[in-house]
């Protein structure tokens, strides 16, 4: 599985929004900004901007791509829910498909706001809820209740999109702006479908039957030739002033 493929992928599905929200934030003004759980580097590479970036991750393989992807940030290796970093360190601090899988998101965002100066910004860029998704023809319903599964299982808590804007306002962060991203793959591109596919077959290994997941895997690949697949998750944003 190629993780670095995985994220840019992910970085694709939220290009417009972090575009949006980023300059709605005044990254262009900001000094430091901070990405919490930055894997490979994906989104930090993208930033144009003169603020000084900085990337904290706490897997060291991960970490040591996005020296790679991303060399002008400041990486560091730690956890989310104790943040090596001073109070009112940065101007924008977020995150990008990370709480659900964090063990205490709601220590997670707290500590976010923390390193972040009085009114700086913190955002959640995106984050899940399978418990609503929509797999379409219904023959391919199973697909999502596995996936669903395989995450709860790698510890993800599938569900936590939902809850993302009540966590920011448990921790006392002022909302911004927030919603879901708009944002079907009813239309994704065939190395997306491919990549898609990848992660599927990792995270049902030792779960689902092969045959079942390769059964499944050929309904799907009809059902895009016919025009029919629809795969949608609902993927929350929070845009909150510290």
């Amino acid at each position: 599985m190629n993780w670095h493929e995985r994220y840019i992928q992910q970085a694709r599905w939220t290009r417009d929004l972090r575009y949006y929200l980023f300059e709605k934030a005044g990254l262009k003004d900001a000094r430091r900004a901070l990405e919490v759980g930055c894997g490979t580097g994906a989104v930090i590479a993208d930033l144009a901007t003169p603020a000084s970036i900085h990337g904290l991750d706490f897997d060291r393989p991960r970490l040591s791509e996005a020296r790679v992807h991303a060399p002008a940030a400041r990486l560091t290796a730690g956890n989310a829910l104790a943040l090596p970093y001073p109070d009112f360190t940065f101007d924008i601090t977020f995150c990008h498909f990370l709480l659900l899988w964090v063990r205490a998101p709601s220590q997670a965002v707290r500590e976010m706001a923390r390193v972040t100066r009085p009114g700086g910004h913190v955002l959640a860029l995106a984050e899940p809820d399978y418990s609503q998704r929509v797999d379409r023809p219904e023959s391919l319903a199973p697909l999502g209740r596995w996936q669903t599964d395989a995450l709860r299982a790698q510890g993800a808590d599938p569900s936590f999109g939902a809850r993302l804007a009540e966590t920011f306002a448990r921790v006392g962060i002022e909302i911004v702006e927030t919603g879901t991203i708009q944002r079907s793959e009813n239309e994704a591109s065939h190395t997306e479908r491919e990549n898609e596919w990848a992660v599927i077959e990792a995270d049902l290994a030792g779960s689902v039957a092969g045959e079942d997941i390769q059964k499944m895997k050929q309904l799907d690949e009809q059902a895009w030739a016919r025009g029919e697949r629809v795969l949608f998750v609902p993927t929350y944003f929070v845009w909150g002033r510290v």
